[in-house]
């Protein structure tokens, strides 16, 4: 059963990630066209957890549905990724994201993200977040720079994806610039 509802927009909402969504996490980080933009080794069903009380991160899906409160029915509900939040709780919040293919160019990562970045003002009293992005991936840099975040550095080299070395592209939002879009 999907997990229960955080926030929604105009087309998406976002529910908490549950163990019946392991398959679907597991499908995605298998997709080379998920898994190499975002930098991760395969990753089989032991390794994806949903995330516990202990976890410094918070998880949320990225699924079409009604919106409404309270659990809908699993034929209800459409995932299409995840959103998440890492460090929020001792340091500068770090966003990512990721979408299954079927869905990239749709504006539903932009819908995602800003559902996320509201969340992130909304719950932790910090002055901004950020996020890392690959080099090569003009399609994430597109969606921060769409909402406001800036470039704030680069660590050069920082992962071997794909047969090269990539670097790991810090992009930051702060609250100031996000309250007064």
């Amino acid at each position: 059963m999907p997990g229960a509802r955080i926030t929604n927009g105009e087309r998406i909402t976002l529910r908490t990630v549950e163990r019946e969504d392991v398959p679907f996490l597991q499908r995605a980080f298998a997709n080379p066209e998920i898994r190499y933009p975002i930098g991760n080794p395969l990753w089989n069903q032991e390794r994806i957890e949903v995330p516990t009380d202990d976890d410094d991160s918070d998880q949320f899906l990225v699924c079409l549905d009604d919106g409404r409160p309270g659990q809908p029915d699993e034929d209800d509900v459409e995932r299409l990724g995840v959103v998440y939040v890492g460090d929020a709780h001792y340091r500068r919040p770090e966003l990512g994201y990721w979408l299954a293919p079927a869905y990239h160019g749709q504006g539903y990562g932009s819908e995602a993200v800003s559902l996320v970045v509201d969340y992130v003002f909304r719950v932790y009293d910090h002055p901004a977040v950020g996020a890392g992005v690959f080099d090569f991936n003009d399609a994430s840099r597109g969606l921060l720079e769409s909402l406001g975040f800036e470039e704030e550095g680069r660590i050069r080299r920082d992962r071997f994806i794909d047969g090269a070395y990539r670097d790991m592209i810090q992009y930051g939002l702060l609250r100031e610039a996000w309250r007064d879009r």
